[in-house]
């Protein structure tokens, strides 16, 4: 596969994952009517490892323990803490809070990278396009209050959630120039998500009840977070984060808020208003600027060792 092929592959693959990933809080939103938030995660998720076992039935053997530590903890980081933190955030603050702090995490992913992984430096545009869409996002939280209330405790939780992330995304960047299969890769990281997220159902409401799967509605959610944002938008994020690196496939997380504005709009018939739209054009524009070449990064992303498929 040629340089340029990687790349267009890489983008494709993030943008596809984004507008799945866009649509999960409408899914979610639904299923919080019969699940705390607590079984969703876990639901989801099992489903998800489920299917990449299928899919992948062999044995991913690490070369050493250290690397065995590197999955431990992306599922750590990238299953069960970012997603029980932030669940845990909405308790006490509200969801345009945890929204607008969330969508830090390209930056957060940006300054680890630049300190943790060769060829991925921070550069003015970079910055310039974070504080574009940022500043998008929180217009699009605020969808015309313009009021947004401080409640210490969950934004700091809400602080503490893309934090998570960005470890996550440098551990990937890295198990990923080890040449794994992407979809061993991706189902040992949700082995170890399921396993550290064990405890927290005996701290959380967790009632492991099936018969509200026969629920049509609750049915189709539930394998749609299951089989489309957890096991197939984990592998084909992890593959765009192997071919383009931790920094740059962070940046399309500025476009979640963007597509979970028109979904809800087209499926849950919430109202836009023209603070939305105008939010929406900066959080684009935004992630345009951070995906522009910049003189400043001197090192090639070339000199990075890109996703190999295996197995």
């Amino acid at each position: 596969m040629t340089e340029q092929r990687k790349v267009t592959t890489g983008h494709l693959l993030a943008v596809f994952t984004i507008l799945i990933w866009g649509m999960t809080f409408i899914s979610t939103k639904i299923l919080l009517t019969d699940f705390t938030p607590v079984e969703i995660l876990f639901f989801r998720f099992l489903i998800g490892y489920v299917v990449l076992f299928l899919l992948y039935p062999r044995p991913l053997r690490t070369a050493s323990f250290r690397e065995e530590l590197l999955f431990m903890a992306a599922g750590l980081c990238g299953v069960t803490l970012y997603f029980l933190i932030e669940n845990i955030a909405l308790v006490y603050t509200h969801a345009a809070s945890v929204g607008v702090i969330v969508s830090i995490g390209p930056f957060l992913t940006a300054v680890l990278a630049h300190f943790f992984l060769k060829g991925e430096k921070l550069h003015t545009r970079f910055i310039a396009g974070f504080g574009v869409a940022l500043t998008g996002i929180i217009l699009i939280g605020l969808n015309g209050s313009l009021i947004l209330k401080l409640h210490p405790l969950g934004d700091l939780l809400a602080f503490l959630a893309p934090a998570t992330w960005a470890v996550y995304s440098v551990l990937m960047r890295t198990i990923s120039q080890r040449n794994y299969s992407t979809i061993g890769a991706t189902r040992k990281v949700f082995f170890y998500g399921l396993l550290f997220m064990t405890p927290a159902l005996f701290l959380f409401d967790f009632n492991l009840d099936l018969g509200r799967l026969t629920n049509r509605v609750n049915l189709s959610n539930l394998l749609f977070l299951g089989l489309g944002a957890s096991a197939l938008c984990f592998v084909t994020w992890n593959r765009a984060v192997g071919l383009l690196g931790a920094v740059k496939t962070s940046v399309y997380i500025y476009l979640v808020p963007v597509i979970t504005v028109g979904a809800s709009a087209l499926i849950l018939q919430e109202r836009i208003t023209w603070v939305t739209v105008l939010g929406t054009g900066l959080a684009l524009g935004g992630s345009l600027i951070s995906e522009g070449k910049s003189k400043i990064a001197t090192t090639s992303d070339r000199d990075t060792p890109s996703y190999v498929e295996s197995g």
